[in-house]
């Protein structure tokens, strides 16, 4: 990881957070974006061949499979959870650690690239019987 971070974003709590075009200046030379949203959330996805998925509730189960020789850049919806597993992955001794600021729906009000998967949309009269939408084609 020979990349000058300290250019990069800012630092809250011994985090750094990067803007969507600085994560993608980053991803150019290493790293990953690890999107921690859950399932149903993943239907605006970010349009990059580097990307990992790990829900924010199954992250314990599975960090350890997690690329220690790379920078990981963390996300979800708008930065809330995603900078919660990025503290626990330094505590669980990841130091390569940066967080998407505003998460993705700051990523795509910037303009980078999503892409819609209209097989996760979807629908019901309330949380409690939200399934998945059915495509017709």
């Amino acid at each position: 990881m020979s990349l000058e971070i300290e250019k990069y974003g800012f630092v809250i709590n011994d985090l750094r957070h990067v803007s969507g075009k600085e994560c993608l200046e980053i991803l150019k030379t290493d790293g990953f974006i690890l999107d921690v949203r859950p399932d149903f959330e993943l239907t605006r996805l970010i349009d990059h061949e580097h990307i990992l998925y790990y829900p924010y509730d199954e992250i314990r189960e599975h960090f350890r499979k997690l690329p220690h020789d790379t920078w990981l850049i963390l996300a979800d919806a708008v930065g809330l959870r995603s900078k919660e597993v990025a503290f626990f992955l330094k505590e669980n001794g990841f130091s390569n650690i940066l967080h998407l600021a505003g998460g993705v729906v700051e990523w795509e009000r910037d303009g980078l690239p999503v892409t819609l998967d209209k097989s996760r949309r979807l629908t019901g009269s309330c949380m409690c019987q939200l399934k998945r939408r059915e495509i017709k084609k």
